[in-house]
């Protein structure tokens, strides 16, 4: 499985059961992914969706392999590892980039 059906996989069930989500503001996570290119995760009035390229302007850049990132989908990227090895880089609010760890993780059971 490729790691954008990976991540679509994962956004319909959190879409599924917002709960975690709904009062989230609203943001744009752009993740650069070495292989796969540019994909932009919306997250907007409690819901998420996923674009292909950058068509919004992004609150957080993540750049990684689809390696990387298929891990840090699973829950099993060590990400302060990942960061300070330099296999995940992050341009703009870290906080945020952190966001999306702890929305994953609370989808993943």
């Amino acid at each position: 499985m490729s790691v954008k059906e990976e991540l679509h996989r994962l956004i319909d069930k959190i879409n599924s059961n917002p709960v975690h989500i709904e009062h989230e503001k609203d943001r744009v996570f752009q993740i650069n992914l070495d292989e796969s290119g540019i994909l932009q995760m919306i997250l907007e009035q409690g819901k998420i969706t996923v674009t292909d390229g950058e068509e919004y302007e992004a609150n957080v850049i993540l750049w990684t392999s689809d390696k990387q990132f298929s891990k840090l989908l699973k829950d099993e990227l060590n990400t302060t590892m990942a960061f300070m090895t330099g296999s995940l880089k992050v341009d703009g609010n870290l906080g945020l980039a952190l966001k999306l760890q702890e929305i994953v993780k609370k989808y993943q059971s």
